[in-house]
């Protein structure tokens, strides 16, 4: 999924649309102050799939995120109709299912453990900011975001027995660590 903004400094974003369309098939928001009714039309056209004016509210972001992927046959958000198995060592989550396995045996997570787990497993070694962590799985922010992200992410390292799993990116947010790796 990309969100791109038709404000860039270096080139036209509505170029750059037709470039990534061209080259691929990824997802593509516009998010932009360019609210005009020509302006929207323009990014459609361009290859966009849906069009996004700011200021916007990150829940509306998120359901329209959602929107897209189901439109185009993805798994839509975390735990919904995919089916897909992540294996990391011997840690097992099923998203189909809405379980996880560490060495054969079931851990139970609440909702929430589950989604950010699932998450991060899914992202593949990428980084995923404490920002997308909160907005796609609260689908908002407030005052003490930060430090439920933090005691989730604690807990799930407790509960699974593997605090290298998730490891913490400093300032940024977290990544799929190596288990038996000691990080």
């Amino acid at each position: 999924m990309v969100l791109l903004d038709l404000g860039l400094p270096d080139v036209d974003g509505v170029t750059l649309c037709r470039s990534i369309r061209a080259a691929s098939d990824v997802a593509i928001i516009v998010v932009s102050a360019r609210g005009e009714i020509d302006d929207r039309i323009l990014g459609l056209h361009a290859g966009a799939d849906d069009y996004l004016v700011k200021p916007y509210d990150v829940g509306e972001l998120v359901a329209r995120v959602h929107a897209v992927r189901r439109r185009r046959g993805d798994p839509v958000g975390v735990g919904g109709t995919g089916s897909e198995v992540f294996t990391v060592g011997d840690v097992r989550v099923d998203l189909a299912r809405h379980e996880v396995t560490v060495a054969g045996s079931v851990v139970a997570l609440s909702r929430k453990e589950f989604q950010v787990l699932a998450l991060v497993v899914a992202a593949g070694g990428a980084v995923c900011t404490r920002e997308r962590i909160l907005a796609e799985i609260w689908g908002r922010t407030w005052s003490g975001a930060n430090r439920t992200l933090d005691v989730h992410v604690a807990t799930l390292r407790t509960k699974l027995g593997r605090s290298d799993l998730l490891e913490t990116v400093r300032g940024v947010g977290y990544r799929l660590g190596t288990p038996g790796s000691g990080r």
